[in-house]
């Protein structure tokens, strides 16, 4: 069987979706779980836009071995120097220039003819070849290029050193019948094509990106660039976890592999869900809520005599246990390690004791803990590693007759206990008053959303805020069977992001 390389872009086009902020540990935690997932390429950031990126390339290039470490890079040449020096360390670095191939960016963005972009793309390209030879060049905006240029474009890059040629769907304007034509096209006419890998890079704007890269592969293209949950610019990019899991479950079709533990994709979903702070809808295809779950009649009957009626992959080949096993306050540490494992997460002894206490103080609030609960309940514990304040306690009272009024008492950086209260409009207002009465750290309040992790009146309620500071959006999450102590954890937890990322810059 042929196949196909995975060219993860989460950490660059999966962050540049509006919303979205990752600091230098978490960029490197997703990096970690990309590399026991499998992926060939991890385009790990686009180093020159800002010294965090440069660092989070640096230190992912230096730690993680595996897969072939990215940078992308305009087509400029300092801007490629200074791309190299963050990637250098890796075991195999590459290089990714990106430049404008359409007529439509070429006249009204760049200002520059057909001759003009020739020329910097190949003068760019070959001199990123004295570094590596393992270079990426991306024509962006490729589906709305004229074909006899990109045919053009592609074969003098290949002439200049790129190993990796990149037809970008940059907009999400193709449809799967053109998309497929214009690669096949490529591979026809451009008589040095051989000595490239054809890749693809679709957006989801109409949502074909998924369908668009698996057209392109089935015409010949071997490199796909997709980000765990379609996250990305917009409408997001085309799905990693789809993408995969179509080739292997349709085997027969595509006649083609990927080098993907498949058993990774719900834990490397959770984790980019959990880090970027974008839920996955329940209806997501192969990682969403829903994907495995039955409610009508006839498919449950269809179910029970044979699981192939009504689903056609198995979940545990994604990293979802096909059983429910039911956990309550007589289960033990046994039971709660294997379903961890199960669920795919390897704890050290100390997270896995606070996750245990966490869970043993669970059970005296809710009879029966789902995997949701669980998987809360690591996402909560690893939210306050790196704590430098934590919420020790909180006591709020409100109703329609009284002010609401809130007491907090939080643990600060050296340890001493800090205390006071507020007033506010609402329960959640007065917790953040008092909380920026102890903290003291100038932001705003620019999103609020709350959700049930479970059902039932004793479900965990999680609860998702972004703050801004200097023009610059933080994420917080935090998770409880009291949604007033979940808004306090997540906003504890988007002021630490805050700190951190201060305490970096300064």
């Amino acid at each position: 069987m042929d196949r196909v390389i995975i060219f993860d872009t989460t950490l660059r086009d999966g962050e540049q979706a509006a919303g979205g902020s990752l600091n230098v540990q978490e960029k490197l935690e997703i990096a970690r779980q990309l590399e026991k997932l499998g992926v060939d390429v991890i385009e790990a950031g686009f180093p020159v836009t800002s010294p965090g990126d440069f660092e989070a390339v640096r230190l992912i290039a230096q730690e993680i071995r595996t897969p072939s470490i990215c940078v992308l890079t305009h087509a400029n040449l300092k801007a490629v120097d200074d791309s190299w020096n963050a990637v250098r360390e890796a075991s195999n670095p590459r290089i990714h220039i990106v430049l404008s191939s359409s007529d439509i960016h070429m006249f009204y963005q760049l200002r520059k003819s057909r001759e003009e972009i020739t020329k910097m793309s190949v003068d760019t390209v070959a001199h990123a070849r004295r570094y590596t030879d393992n270079i990426e060049f991306s024509a962006m905006d490729a589906s709305r290029s004229a074909p006899e240029y990109i045919c053009e474009l592609v074969k003098a890059v290949i002439d200049a050193g790129a190993t990796t040629v990149n037809i970008p769907d940059t907009v999400g304007y193709a449809m799967p019948a053109q998309f497929g034509r214009l690669i096949k096209n490529i591979i026809k006419n451009v008589p040095n094509i051989d000595k490239a890998v054809v890749s693809v890079h679709c957006h989801n704007d109409l949502g074909l990106a998924v369908a668009n890269s698996l057209e392109a592969i089935k015409q010949g293209a071997r490199q796909v660039e997709c980000t765990v949950n379609g996250i990305g610019e917009r409408a997001g990019n085309a799905a990693l976890e789809e993408i995969v899991m179509a080739v292997r479950t349709r085997a027969d079709f595509f006649k083609l592999e990927t080098g993907i533990d498949t058993t990774q994709i719900y834990r490397t979903s959770r984790l980019v869900s959990d880090l970027t702070g974008f839920p996955v809808q329940p209806n997501k295809a192969v990682v969403g809520g829903n994907a495995f779950r039955h409610s009508s009649g006839l498919h449950i009957d269809g179910m029970i005599k044979k699981s192939v009626t009504y689903e056609i992959m198995d979940p545990r080949s994604v990293g979802i246990p096909s059983s429910s096993l039911v956990l309550g306050k007589t289960s033990g540490r046994h039971a709660f390690r294997e379903r961890l494992s199960e669920l795919g997460y390897d704890l050290n002894d100390e997270d896995f004791q606070k996750a245990f206490t966490s869970f043993k103080d669970l059970t005296d609030k809710k009879k029966d803990i789902t995997d949701r609960d669980i998987e809360s309940l690591v996402a909560e514990e690893q939210r306050t590693i790196t704590e430098r304040y934590h919420l020790d306690r909180i006591q709020v009272t409100c109703g329609d007759r009284g002010i609401p009024t809130a007491a907090v008492r939080l643990i600060g950086p050296n340890g001493q206990s800090m205390e006071d209260a507020a007033l506010g409009t609402g329960p959640v207002d007065a917790v953040y008053k008092a909380i920026n009465r102890l903290v003291k750290v100038p932001n705003e309040l620019t999103e609020f959303s709350v959700k049930s992790i479970t059902e039932g009146i004793d479900a965990i309620g999680e609860v998702l805020i972004r703050i801004e500071s200097d023009g610059v959006s933080y994420t917080g999450r935090g998770a409880d069977t009291d949604i007033i102590v979940s808004s306090a954890k997540a906003y504890i937890n988007a002021l630490n992001r805050l700190l951190a990322d201060k305490n970096k810059t300064a």
